[in-house]
């Protein structure tokens, strides 16, 4: 087969897929509507019920390893004027996501959809927070991802370098890379849907993600990547659903263990805990994006005292973030209640990037061989 016929037959099978997707998100958003409108012929409050996004309501799955929504439940009635105006947005998403995106094959970004209500007068968003809970919102109605909305993130620049050959179907066909050899420094670019992603091989021992941006650039340039075979990933920051869905497609499909390797703050716990035990207002997508077997690798509140670590003092919104933690399930274990109390005792937090004040490879040569090798990766 030439190789125009290749690309030809390619397209044509994506196509499909696409085509198939978008007609199950078609149905199940018009299922909502009829059941809204079968309300109103009932005599009925029209109304939706959805789980509560709190800590309060987050139970672990046994059956899965990860942690999802419990029994809990918030109404959305047209009995108050907030609620009504609620069910009015959401209706209006869900006729945009219809007309605009599955049926003409378009898409948009969270930040677009925004600006898009500014013509829905009443139903207008009041800030892109709320567009986005009514995106979730969808989402958990009709057992759906956004991306099957057709709805794209901002571009978030998180990557990935490393011992890893990967064939990624695009629109002009697909195209295989090697994650260290025919990519730039800074790696490859993580696409918003990485189901479109192969994996063919690789030599990897373990996948770190990064928190910080310079961290990852350090690990690259000291060819930490190369020493320990490891695939580094940046995360840069709170993960975006992509990212952690690439972490978890790498572990759960090539067997590869996962460390996060993050600032020593309370918020980046919650980072940690978005890629291991799953993120409170995403808990209805923990199955698709949870790693449960990734594991802490620092930097700990210990490591500010066995390290020497320069620190900065905690402020009071870091205090009132750890004490949350510490009524948080996810954190309900003896490692953490002993680091977060130790932190609270110590009122001090420390940086990825502390460790350069004792030279710019005692991060590489010291810290991490000395953690990996305390946790039995290396």
């Amino acid at each position: 087969m030439e190789k125009s016929d290749e690309k030809n037959e390619f397209e044509r099978k994506l196509n499909i897929k696409k085509a198939e997707k978008s007609k199950i998100a078609q149905e199940n958003l018009l299922h909502l509507a009829d059941t809204l409108y079968n309300q109103f012929q009932q005599g009925i409050v029209p109304h939706i019920s959805l789980p509560s996004r709190t800590k309060g309501n987050i139970e672990f799955s046994t059956k899965d390893d990860v942690w999802v929504y419990g029994d809990q439940e918030t109404t959305r009635s047209v009995k108050t004027v907030r609620g009504a105006k609620t069910l009015l947005k959401t209706v209006h998403l869900a006729e945009l996501l219809i007309k605009e995106h599955l049926k003409n094959n378009r898409g948009s970004t969270l930040r677009e959809i925004y600006y898009i209500s500014e013509n829905w007068d009443i139903a207008k968003f009041h800030e892109q927070a709320e567009s986005d809970r009514l995106i979730e919102d969808l989402e958990i109605v009709t057992s759906l991802h956004r991306e099957d909305f057709h709805v794209r993130p901002e571009e978030d620049g998180a990557a990935v370098f490393g011992p890893l050959r990967l064939k990624e179907q695009t629109r002009r066909g697909e195209r295989e890379m090697h994650c260290q050899e025919d990519v730039g420094e800074a790696g490859y670019q993580i696409p918003f849907n990485v189901d479109n992603i192969e994996f063919l091989s690789h030599d990897a021992k373990m996948v770190m993600a990064i928190e910080t941006g310079g961290m990852y650039a350090r690990l690259i340039e000291n060819g930490f990547d190369e020493e320990y075979n490891a695939i580094l990933v940046h995360i840069k920051g709170q993960p975006a659903r992509s990212t952690r869905r690439i972490i978890k497609r790498l572990n759960a499909e090539l067997n590869i263990p996962v460390v996060v390797f993050t600032d020593g703050d309370p918020w980046s716990y919650r980072i940690f805990a978005s890629i291991a035990y799953g993120a409170i207002k995403s808990a209805h997508l923990s199955e698709h994006l949870v790693t449960p077997g990734a594991r802490f690798l620092g930097v700990q509140p210990s490591d500010i005292v066995d390290y020497n670590l320069s620190t900065d003092k905690l402020t009071d919104k870091d205090m009132q973030a750890l004490r949350s933690e510490l009524t948080d399930p996810r954190f309900n274990t003896p490692y953490w209640e002993k680091q977060i109390k130790l932190q609270i005792d110590l009122k001090k937090k420390a940086e990825q990037q502390a460790f350069a004040g004792k030279g710019l490879d005692y991060v590489t040569k010291t810290y991490l061989p000395e953690r990996l090798t305390e946790m039995g990766i290396i």
